[in-house]
C-alpha cells in the first residue's frame, strides 16, 4: 500500500461528493415531484446516492468526482488492483450497516484509524479490503509518460 490519503482530504472529498449528490438529487426531485421535497418515504432519488457511491468508483478506476477534485485520490483494493462492484458494495453498504448498528461508534473509530494509522485505512476499508491512495491507475501513468515523450 503506497501513497495513502489522509483524514482531512478524504473528509473534503466526501463533502464535495455530498454537495454534488445533493444538487443532483434536488434536481431529480424537482423533476419528478415538482418540488425539492417530497413526503414519500421511499423516493427513487434515494437510490441515486447508492448508485453514485458504488458505481462511479467501479467504472472510473476508483475515483469519485470529489476524490478527483481534491487531489486525485482513488479507492483501490489492498493489493493495488481496481475495485469491483462487489468490493464497493462491501465498502459502502455493509460498512454503512456496521456504522448504523454500532450507533456511529465504528465511524468515530474509523476517523481515528485514518488519522493515526500509517496505511490510513478505516473500518470500511478493512471490511472491503481497500485503501485510498494518490497513485494513478497503472494504464493512465503509462499513457501520460508516452504523451510527454512524444
Amino acid at each position: 500500500m503506497s501513497n495513502p490519503a489522509g483524514f482531512w482530504v478524504r473528509v473534503g472529498a466526501r463533502l464535495l461528493d455530498g454537495l454534488i449528490l445533493f444538487l443532483v438529487i434536488s434536481l431529480v426531485s424537482w423533476l419528478i415531484y415538482g418540488s425539492f421535497t417530497s413526503t414519500d418515504e421511499y423516493r427513487p432519488t434515494n437510490v441515486i446516492g447508492l448508485l453514485y457511491w458504488v458505481l462511479v468508483p467501479t467504472i472510473w478506476s476508483g475515483y469519485t468526482i470529489g476524490k478527483r477534485i481534491t487531489g486525485g485520490m482513488r479507492v483501490v483494493k489492498a493489493d493495488g488492483s481496481e475495485v469491483s462492484l462487489g468490493t464497493m458494495l462491501l465498502r459502502e453498504v455493509v460498512a454503512g450497516l456496521v456504522y448504523v448498528v454500532t450507533l456511529g461508534i465504528a465511524l468515530i473509530v474509523s476517523a481515528f484509524m485514518v488519522g493515526m494509522r500509517d496505511d490510513k485505512r478505516a473500518v470500511h476499508d478493512f471490511i472491503a479490503g481497500t485503501y485510498v491512495t494518490y497513485d494513478a491507475p497503472q494504464g493512465a501513468s503509462a499513457k501520460n509518460t508516452a504523451e510527454v515523450e512524444v
